[in-house]
């Protein structure tokens, strides 16, 4: 895979040196930047990039990354160690728009999937911001994670010859946070939110299929039963996969009903699994819980989709 590399770091320069990262892939993976020099809207994060382990929310016992003030957004191309079924899948790790669970919803997923014979592509994009920071948070508050969305999304296709990926199977998975940036991205790709600049943005960003778990920011507030008017579902909205738990207390139950419901009014196919408990936050860690199974889930479906072989 090194020539692949080499290829990717002669298109994508090194990060500025204000964002140089501190979390790295493991061996046999390199990151780097999507954007070809200074991102657009940028905004310099006000600490240098970090990451730290969290010791105190253990999830299945072992600790978690977070990474922090992600300023130069990159990705990391884990190739299938199986079989190679053509698919790729662009994973977008949670945190509230504000860290990211780097390896609990990133790296770890990317090492099952391509020990699934799927292409994964961790994107590390940007949240440069804490929370309490001005135009912080989802789209259209703020639309720096969704342009790093839709310019991997292009990147991808782009590469999908040397990386033996069939363009027209490009799916994306999200958790948390990232559970919305999956809808935001399956319904807003008709247009870039930025000016292109090369070829990977004349291709498409519009996923192919869709995973979301455990998303947020999908309804109104606690009190209205209505889908957050910008994520527009329509009849092209891609096929979608939802897992979410009724005892989760950071992304409410609803967020995941109404984007169902909008789906299926929308004749768009998608499948749900609702769990009792399960909480938030889980990732691809194993627990007694049931819904910590969905690893099983969602081969399958992918299989029902036609995205991999039976």
């Amino acid at each position: 895979m090194k020539p692949l590399f080499c290829v990717l770091l002669l298109v994508l320069p090194s990060p500025a040196p204000y964002a140089q990262s501190i979390w790295q892939p493991s061996a046999g993976h390199t990151q780097v930047p999507i954007w070809p020099g200074t991102p657009p809207d940028a905004r310099p994060a006000a600490k240098p990039e970090g990451a730290t382990t969290v010791e105190k929310e253990r999830v299945a016992g072992k600790p978690w990354t977070a990474v922090t003030n992600v300023a130069q957004p990159t990705m990391t191309v884990y190739p299938p160690t199986a079989r190679n079924t053509g698919a790729a899948i662009v994973v977008f790790p949670g945190g509230g728009y504000e860290i990211l669970a780097i390896d609990l919803e990133g790296s770890e997923v990317c090492d099952w999937l391509a020990s699934q014979g799927i292409t994964c592509v961790l994107l590390k994009y940007r949240v440069p911001a804490p929370r309490s920071a001005p135009n912080w948070g989802a789209y259209p508050q703020s639309p720096i994670a969704l342009e790093d969305a839709q310019r991997t999304l292009g990147l991808v296709r782009l590469h999908a010859a040397e990386w033996h990926v069939d363009p027209h199977k490009v799916g994306v998975m999200g958790f948390s946070a990232g559970g919305h940036l999956v809808a935001a991205i399956s319904t807003h790709y008709e247009q870039r939110l930025y000016p292109p600049i090369d070829a990977a943005d004349q291709q498409s960003c519009r996923p192919d299929f869709a995973v979301a778990m455990y998303p947020g920011h999908l309804h109104i507030d606690e009190t209205k039963f209505e889908l957050n008017p910008n994520v527009p579902v329509t009849a092209q909205t891609p096929p979608t996969f939802l897992l979410q738990n009724e005892d989760d207390h950071v992304d409410n139950v609803n967020d995941a009903l109404v984007y169902y419901i909008a789906l299926k009014n929308a004749g768009v196919p998608v499948e749900m699994h609702l769990y009792a408990q399960g909480g938030h936050g889980f990732g691809l860690r194993r627990t007694k819980l049931p819904a910590t199974a969905w690893p099983h889930l969602v081969e399958t479906w992918l299989q029902t989709i036609g995205v991999v072989a039976e």
